[in-house]
């Protein structure tokens, strides 16, 4: 059997060896017998990760340098195999940041140096892929970094599944330190990629328009106080006199949308630590904080304190609003919306269709679009934001169909496009924003 990591990076979270011995315990009580090993960065979190009795390696990019990496491993454990567990070869993107590339040359060059000093590798990762629907993850250091829904992390073989140029740097490396006599096989032919000409999504109906029956609390409850894991949550108050000032909220996780009616009041972002905008509130229309779970924390010790929706309070003019209607909004079935032709303002889903004579992987163009999600014959693709970096989404031949497709996008700005179109790459920009 192959050897089973005991835990993951469980140095950059905390440092308990009661936990680590009881998740060995479990994997042996489990019946497995075979070695175990922990995966950590650097050295001072291989001390809060490790066991003194488990096999240990090490993770790093290509930008580092593995010999001053193993000069600190050496250091803290001696005379046990060597590995790198992780050799990220690229890196993964966030929304509104550049998109991350890692040179081939850079990524060969280090695989070369630790074969050529007897080092096993793991290459993370070796083949990039798409996190589909709403399972992106983030990170939270000092700002929350929500992640974007491709993961093709510029690896040696892209979201679609085709070798790209570091691929073959990293190839000719392996060739180098291959058994006398072993030959690296053939490559398949890629799968194939299609094109969808443009076509226009015609029907369309509010977000607000199919909400079920509300949650009643005194102040907003959080999605996981409401038994939400993912997608949104919709705050209404029902208001019995006008107000204006400042609404600040505590604390929008991650994005939120104020409207009274139709009339979109503003924007929080969590990833610029916004809580607070000025709003002129009449009497008659109930005020809507729409709140957009973007992603939950998958690394480092805010992982555990990561609820999502509104965690603490809403006030006006510095007075606490009581009195909430909370909507969750999973969208995990999306068959109550009521399209049509008319016109909607606010939160809008948009429906479209087009016909295949034969299927294949595809990316859909989502430049034009504002911000929101798409579905593809009731499939969620994942997340696009005009802000970039990734700009198109990929579609697996699997979930489309020969004859008739649907697709729905769900646009939290104001569209500026209706129209979609199949393409055969991966798009990333980061345009200046007006």
């Amino acid at each position: 059997m192959k050897p089973i990591l005991l835990e993951n990076e469980y140095g950059s979270f905390g440092n308990d060896k009661v936990y680590l011995n009881a998740v060995r315990r479990i994997i042996r009580e489990a019946g497995f017998d075979v070695t175990l090993f922990t995966s950590d960065g650097d050295a001072n979190q291989l001390a809060g990760g490790t066991l003194p009795d488990v096999l240990a390696v090490i993770n790093f990019g290509a930008g580092d340098s593995p010999e001053k990496k193993f000069d600190v491993f050496d250091k803290f454990r001696r005379h046990v195999p060597r590995m790198c567990g992780e050799f990220w070869v690229g890196w993964f993107d966030s929304w509104g940041e550049q998109h991350h590339m890692v040179p081939a040359k850079k990524a060969a060059d280090g695989l070369d140096w630790m074969l050529s000093h007897g080092i096993s590798v793991n290459l993370y990762m070796f083949h990039g892929g798409s996190t589909f629907g709403f399972m992106n993850g983030a990170n939270k250091y000092a700002t929350y970094q929500p992640i974007i829904s491709s993961y093709d992390y510029d690896s040696p073989v892209d979201e679609a599944g085709r070798p790209t140029e570091k691929f073959f740097a990293l190839r000719d490396v392996i060739k180098k330190h291959l058994p006398a006599g072993t030959v690296l096989p053939e490559l398949p032919n890629p799968l194939p990629m299609i094109g969808i000409p443009r076509f226009e999504l015609k029907e369309s109906a509010s977000l607000f328009s199919a909400l079920g029956r509300p949650i009643r609390d005194v102040r907003p409850r959080s999605m996981e106080a409401v038994g939400q894991d993912y997608g949104f949550i919709l705050y209404r108050k029902k208001l019995d006199r006008p107000a204006k000032g400042a609404l600040e909220i505590t604390e929008a996780r991650d994005y939120a949308l104020v409207y009274q009616g139709d009339k979109k009041l503003g924007t929080l972002d969590r990833r610029l630590a916004q809580n607070s905008i000025s709003v002129d509130l009449g009497r008659a229309t109930p005020l809507d904080i729409l709140v957009e779970n973007m992603g939950r924390v998958n690394f480092g010790p805010n992982l555990v304190t990561d609820r999502k929706g509104i965690t603490q309070k809403i006030t006006l003019g510095g007075e606490e609003l009581p009195d909430w209607e909370i909507y969750p909004l999973p969208l995990t079935d999306l068959s109550r919306l009521k399209f049509s032709a008319e016109s909607k303002k606010g939160p809008v889903f948009y429906r479209g269709s087009f016909q295949l004579t034969s299927t294949g992987d595809t990316y859909f163009d989502m430049r034009g679009w504002g911000k929101g999600c798409v579905w593809i014959n009731g499939h969620n693709l994942g997340r696009y934001w005009r802000m970039g970096p990734q700009q198109s989404l990929f579609v697996p031949s699997g979930w489309l169909k020969i004859g008739h497709n649907q697709i729905i996008v769900l646009d939290l700005e104001e569209a500026r496009s209706r129209y979609v179109q199949g393409i055969k790459e991966l798009i990333f920009e980061t345009p200046k924003l007006e």
